[in-house]
């Protein structure tokens, strides 16, 4: 009788990943699997203890406590790209490989960007209740501005801005970049047809305006009410970056004033979101809690990426 092989790798996986790619997974090692695992802190220290890899949201903290727990762990997966909550620095002294989910939810970000521009600039999408209480606003909601000749304007240039770029175009928007990685004369500006630009004339001619950038030293608090300030009258500010980027209550306030003509968050400095009264009753305001990389398709594609470049770190 032929015995079957044993499994000697462990895997732990601290938030939601896709059924498909955890069985993929599961197929060649120990899998500990809890969507909530994230909240048991004395829990999730005990089976990282114990791991060869660990996978990771962006609620996970790879620093302190939980980095020091990870003795004989090689790789981290993170489910998603952004990095502010993984020590990497940490974790190259210990010798652990960090792996973010770079390109897979790229199209789902872009999408939501164009989405909620669309919507804000409209501004037609918020009368159901109101038509379906024999009101007719019609008047009133008139106004919209279309997107088709605006100014896109993206800060951070990277595979989520290009593609947003690549969408834009197609929708009739102009676009221009501000990237500090990149020089003017970088070849994807051209191959894309988009304008390079410096931050304050990126924020003086574009109708909306989108964050792709990290969460750094150099970008907290970059949008502050003087830099709000500094933007067209009446654009559109959306972040699907992070939340410490954007001063939230200098953006509600913005609203209010409109100074602003429409603003969308999916990312907080604290997540999940407060209660936040600055917010409550704000016009032209779209709040969404992390979900713009979430869809069907993203889970699926960042699962099985992550899946398999952990398989293959630990091969």
């Amino acid at each position: 009788m032929r015995l079957q092989k044993e499994i000697f790798l462990k895997i732990v996986v601290t938030e939601f990943m896709e059924a498909a790619a955890i069985e993929r997974l599961r197929a060649k090692a120990d899998i500990t699997y809890d969507p909530q695992l994230v909240n048991d802190l004395p829990r999730m220290l005990g089976e990282a203890a114990k791991c060869d890899a660990i996978i990771v949201r962006n609620r996970t903290q790879v620093r302190g406590e939980l980095l020091a727990s990870l003795k004989r762990c090689k790789v981290v997966g993170r489910l998603g790209v952004g990095l502010d909550n993984v020590d990497v620095d940490g974790c190259k002294k210990q010798g652990i490989r960090v792996i973010p989910a770079i390109g897979a939810n790229a199209n789902s970000v872009a999408e939501y960007v164009i989405a909620t521009a669309m919507l804000l600039l409209r501004g037609s999408y918020t009368s159901t209740a109101k038509v379906a209480a024999g009101c007719w606003p019609r008047d009133a909601l008139s106004h919209g501005r279309e997107l088709a000749g605006k100014r896109l304007g993206l800060l951070g240039f990277g595979s989520i801005g290009q593609l947003t770029a690549r969408l834009a175009t197609a929708m009739g928007m102009s676009v221009s970049a501000f990237d500090p990685a990149l020089t003017d004369d970088d070849t994807i500006f051209t191959e894309l047809g988009v304008i390079p630009s410096d931050l304050e004339g990126l924020l003086a001619e574009s109708d909306v305006v989108s964050l792709h950038m990290p969460l750094v030293d150099s970008t907290r608090n970059l949008f502050n009410e003087d830099r709000i300030k500094a933007m067209k009258p009446g654009a559109v500010l959306i972040n699907t970056a992070r939340g410490g980027i954007v001063d939230e209550p200098a953006i509600a306030a913005a609203l209010r004033n409109g100074r602003l003509g429409g603003v969308a968050l999916d990312v907080f400095a604290q997540e999940p979101l407060t209660v936040a009264p600055h917010f409550q009753d704000c016009p032209n305001l779209i709040l969404t809690p992390h979900t713009a990389g979430l869809t069907i398709e993203s889970n699926q594609r960042v699962g099985n990426l992550i899946a398999e470049k952990i398989l293959e770190a630990l091969e």
